[in-house]
């Protein structure tokens, strides 16, 4: 039995201020729309950190410094790949915000956030960033059913 198996990496950024508030992405797109943070594909021979600053960039016009790893989502997909979002957060950045093709982004009070309509299962990541007692959200299968663990 062998030990390697395909992935897929992904990211997300938490991006705060100074005030109490996180920058969020409206999703345009059909796939996954909703309330988010901004992140995307880390790209083939990419470190993770380079890809969430270049990814926060594209989406938002910030330029995020120092981003902090603070945890993990992951999933089995239907092809049999591990999807695996590796959690930012970052309270430095520079630059000024602009939407992008993905979606809209705005500033929004954190405390407010669950108010909003937020993207299926931004949720259950959201006690990652959140709490750091929590490392990781895991969507555990069995048979069709998912059950998700916060560990």
């Amino acid at each position: 039995m062998g030990r390697s198996e395909a992935a897929i990496f992904t990211n997300m950024c938490m991006i705060e201020d100074d005030e109490g508030h996180v920058l969020v992405q409206d999703r345009a797109g059909k796939n996954w729309p909703g309330i988010t943070f901004p992140g995307g594909h880390v790209e083939p021979g990419e470190s993770f950190v380079t890809s969430v600053v270049r990814e926060v960039y594209e989406e938002t016009g910030l330029i995020v410094k120092n981003p902090r790893l603070c945890g993990i989502k992951q999933f089995q997909t239907v092809n049999k790949e591990r999807y695996v979002v590796l959690l930012f957060k970052a309270n430095q950045h520079s630059g000024e915000v602009r939407s992008s093709e993905e979606g809209e982004v705005f500033w929004v009070e954190k405390a407010q956030l669950h108010t909003y309509q937020l993207a299926n299962n931004f949720e259950d990541m959201l006690a990652v960033f959140e709490n750091d007692q929590i490392a990781e959200c895991y969507y555990e299968q069995q048979d069709e059913q998912f059950t998700l663990k916060l560990l």
